[in-house]
């Protein structure tokens, strides 16, 4: 008996052990396919105009600052960095105020239409922007909204809402309901028990879901392009003026729009991490 079971258990770690090892060529391939880009982007941007153009390139950037310097004292550069960190901004707030509230709505009460109303959620992202583009412009320039930080922000939020109602409403629907009722009987109104008990519970996945919110905002480019022209984001005003720059300038642009976002993320990363742990309760 104890031959079988040793022989079992031998059989049992052979067949985990290929298992193991496509899940870790896995993991290196997308690491591999997100950190390449990256470490690409900040060679050729750290390089000099020489540098980037050599070939054979070189994988050790140079560690020359001249053409992200020459690309912040463009003119109009930090403006549009400015208006990028700012409709971000609005976008976060403007996503998470009105998508938590949804998410616990929906995690929480049982009403006529529930299912329809998450189906509307995301059919919301089934009409492509270009589609709605010129009547969005139309009805900016009369409600007076184009050409301002507030008017994209509202675009850009309705490109976040869907993700940021979904998100919260699966952590939501991971508190258990007991905890409030608990509350309650303890003398706390339904405001108190969310503030009190639930809040810092899913405080981690709202957090996740202002990120994906900000993220989504300061990347989109078409909607910025559009509806702005004194006023534009960093994407739409690199979209404007690299189109005809040089190489070096381009990865300059390059990094200086992927620096913010991933500062960004690298401040709240503790709050991705625990988002994970409560999803899963």
């Amino acid at each position: 008996m104890t031959t079988a079971t040793a022989t079992a258990a031998a059989t049992a770690a052979d067949i985990r052990r290929p298992a193991r090892l496509l899940f870790a060529a896995t993991i290196v391939l997308l690491c591999a396919w997100v950190l390449a880009p990256i470490y690409l982007l900040t060679v050729n941007a750290l390089s000099s105009p020489d540098q980037v153009n050599a070939f054979p390139k070189s994988f050790v950037p140079g560690f020359e600052m001249g053409s992200i310097t020459f690309f912040l004292q463009f003119g109009g550069v930090l403006r549009a960095l400015f208006n990028s960190i700012l409709v971000a901004g609005i976008t976060m707030v403007l996503a998470i105020g009105l998508g938590a509230p949804a998410g616990y709505a929906l995690s929480r009460f049982e009403f006529r239409g529930k299912g329809t109303f998450r189906i509307m959620v995301l059919m919301t992202r089934a009409f492509p922007l270009p589609l709605l583009a010129l009547p969005l412009a139309v009805m900016f320039i009369r409600t007076g909204l184009d050409d301002t930080a507030i008017g994209l922000a509202i675009v850009h939020t309705t490109l976040a809402l869907p993700f940021a109602v979904l998100i919260t409403f699966s952590l939501f629907s991971g508190i258990p309901v007991e905890l409030e009722e608990a509350a309650w009987t303890l003398g706390c109104t339904r405001l108190q028990a969310f503030y009190k008990v639930v809040l810092p519970l899913v405080l981690p996945g709202i957090a996740a879901s202002a990120v994906f919110a900000f993220v989504i905002s300061w990347n989109e480019v078409f909607a910025a392009a559009v509806l702005t022209i004194e006023n534009r984001t960093l994407t739409a005003f690199l979209l404007q003026n690299l189109d005809v720059s040089p190489l070096h300038l381009k990865f300059a642009g390059g990094a200086v729009l992927v620096v913010p976002a991933l500062i960004f993320i690298f401040a709240v990363r503790k709050y991705l991490f625990a988002m994970w742990g409560i999803a899963n309760r």
